[in-house]
């Protein structure tokens, strides 16, 4: 597995673990956190025992924003990540999910400060657990500053655009229970416990057919922006297939013998 000093690895059963890991920094994003981060989701698109993968953040916060003197390597010895990003100048917005979506399931598990970058990565995560004093905001208009990771676009695409132009406009932090209202999130849980609850999700889809996980969803992007009739058009093109998978058959023949289906990506 992969990993750098500020991201942390680890596979527990089908589910990959990605821990920023900058606790001192309130896991605010440095370029070896980035580094870290996009190889990671390299790892869990590259390995086919990986069903989901899940991102938290370390020491109670998940990420405070950008860390600019780290991300100009400042302090660093970090000559190999320079490196790194002087070769694919596009790294940092992959790391952030701007510019790449990971063909599997991502939850993010979110504890203390994810505001900023913490909240744009967000917008590219699937499923998003709180817990109930998580904090959330893009902060950026209050330093002068513009939200450049995508949140413009993506978030009145996921909360209504009152809500969103609220959050972009007035730079101000809003609970886990505003966010769970508006939409940003999907549950709050007590403190402590979204990486606990982030894994059973991750768990119920493990045990679902991998093939049908990654169409599904690749489904529901690419026809986010279609018209109803080019969206079906392009759901049955993509999800048509999967009937003819040897996981569909083996999921029929566990139900009709009342067992738990072992499917294996075929």
């Amino acid at each position: 597995m992969t990993g750098t000093e500020h991201l942390s690895v680890r596979r527990e059963g089908a589910t990959l673990i990605l821990t920023l890991n900058r606790p001192e920094a309130k896991n605010a994003l440095s370029l070896p956190l980035l580094v870290g981060l996009y190889d990671g989701w390299l790892e869990a698109d590259a390995d086919d025992g990986v069903r989901s993968v899940v991102l938290t953040g370390a020491g109670g916060d998940f990420c405070a924003g950008m860390d600019l003197k780290a991300l100009a390597g400042q302090g660093m010895a970090g000559d190999g990540y320079r490196e790194r990003l002087k070769a694919d100048p596009d790294l940092h917005w992959k790391a952030m999910l701007r510019h790449h979506r990971p063909r599997k399931p991502v939850i993010a598990a979110v504890e203390g400060y994810c505001v900023a970058g913490g909240t744009e990565i967000l917008q590219g995560t699937d499923i998003r657990v709180a817990g109930a004093s998580a904090t959330f905001g893009l902060f950026e208009v209050r330093r002068g500053l513009f939200p450049i990771g995508g949140s413009t676009v993506r978030l009145p695409r996921q909360i209504p655009r009152t809500h969103a132009l609220e959050m972009l406009l007035t730079g101000r932090p809003y609970t886990a229970e505003e966010a769970a209202r508006i939409g940003l999130v999907g549950q709050v849980v007590p403190d402590g416990t979204a990486l606990d609850r982030a894994l059973e999700l991750a768990e119920l889809i493990n045990a679902c057919g991998p093939l049908a996980v990654e169409a599904v969803k690749a489904s529901v992007y690419e026809t986010a922006e279609m018209t109803e009739t080019e969206g079906l058009a392009a759901e049955l093109k993509r999800g048509w297939p999967i009937f003819d998978t040897a996981d569909a058959k083996e999921g029929a023949r566990a139900f009709a013998e009342k067992r738990p289906p072992v499917y294996r990506r075929e």
